[in-house]
């Protein structure tokens, strides 16, 4: 039977217990998208996490839909990842780097005037987040078939510039309204092409960038990452339980290492769905967990691993206190996205640090 502290074989990756940091966007790189010092700092100390999977980290500048995200395309980029990946294994941990395009979650505020790409024209409901003054999503531009293979080139080159950083995996972002969900869920996707229609082509763009990272990487050291709920910037499916079951009866024929879904457990789950097409895949569970809900899921084999997002920004040491049972840090919503600042972002206690003050 499953717990926290047992060790796990993700295809390639050796997890020294199944408690999985989510992937956290906090704005904390530079204007030129390069991870900073506080930033090594921030991931070494939740390196006792089985595996980090890192903030989502843009393939180009054109990927990008909110300020000072970090990247993976230039040299300065590569250099300042290498600084936050040797921190993680200088505390024994493993960090995969979670590649990313917003497609249409942008503005042209943040893309040099330029209109956000996506399958079609389906305007996003909803405002822009973080721009201020507040200004609405406008209506995509779709993509033509010759810059979607420049994009498959741009994921393989980050890849690639992944490995140079010393990551010890890649993620592909697949989820929460961004390019790549926006081809496979229907409501976004109205192309007539080979990327439209059927699931088969709405699917086809995943598969695509699935295969370029496996041919960097391996399949043993690739995951991806899916949100079947459809519950974030406007999404939806018309056959959510036949779109992602085709999409895991694809990847479990790849073999990759995990597959990772944002879905809370209802009625309405599909994940255990999804994991019965996998032909095998290692499952990562996230969203609302709590600690009995964890420990469910791992003595069951529902799940391999589970996954916590906020409760890993408040609480360094998280699985620590999993496993110990013992309280966590209240989660402090100043200064969580966007600021140049130690507060609220590598200044929370670990428990050890809090017996001492409190003592």
């Amino acid at each position: 039977m499953a717990e926290f502290n047992t060790p796990l074989i993700l295809g390639n990756l050796h997890l020294k217990n199944r408690v999985v940091m989510a992937p956290l966007t906090r704005s904390r790189a530079t204007v030129d998208r390069v991870p900073t010092a506080m930033m090594a700092t921030y991931y070494a100390q939740r390196a006792s996490a089985g595996l980090i999977i890192s903030e989502a980290i843009v393939i180009s500048e054109a990927a990008n839909g909110y300020l000072n995200t970090p990247g993976l395309f230039t040299d300065a980029q590569v250099a300042g990842w290498k600084k936050v990946t040797t921190a993680v294994h200088d505390q024994k941990g493993l960090i995969v780097a979670q590649l990313w395009h917003v497609g249409r979650v942008s503005h042209p505020d943040l893309l040099g005037g330029e209109t956000p790409v996506s399958a079609s024209s389906v305007q996003q409901a909803g405002q822009v987040s973080l721009l201020r003054p507040k200004r609405e999503y406008v209506v995509p531009r779709p993509l033509k078939i010759s810059e979607i293979k420049t994009i498959v080139e741009q994921f393989k080159q980050a890849a690639i510039r992944a490995k140079e950083a010393g990551f010890d995996g890649v993620e592909l972002h697949a989820a929460n309204g961004y390019l790549i969900d926006q081809f496979l869920q229907s409501s976004t996707n109205q192309r007539e092409d080979k990327y439209g229609g059927s699931v088969e082509n709405r699917a086809r763009l995943l598969l695509d960038v699935m295969d370029v990272l496996i041919e960097v990487w391996g399949a043993g050291r690739v995951g991806v990452h899916l949100a079947p709920r459809g519950d974030e910037h406007d999404m939806g499916d018309d056959h959510p339980k036949d779109t992602f079951g085709y999409v895991m009866q694809e990847l479990g024929k790849r073999h990759i290492a995990f597959f990772f879904t944002r879905e809370y457990i209802d009625s309405e789950s599909i994940s255990l769905d999804m994991k019965q097409h996998a032909n095998g895949i290692a499952y990562i569970a996230n969203m609302r967990l709590s600690r009995d809900d964890a420990m469910d899921l791992l003595a069951s084999g529902k799940a391999e691993a589970v996954s916590f997002g906020k409760d890993y920004i408040a609480n360094p040491d998280l699985y620590e206190r999993l496993v110990q049972d013992a309280p966590l840090n209240e989660l402090v919503f100043d200064n969580m996205i966007g600021t140049d600042v130690a507060e609220g972002y590598i200044d929370y206690p670990t428990l050890a640090e809090s017996l001492v003050t409190s003592g």
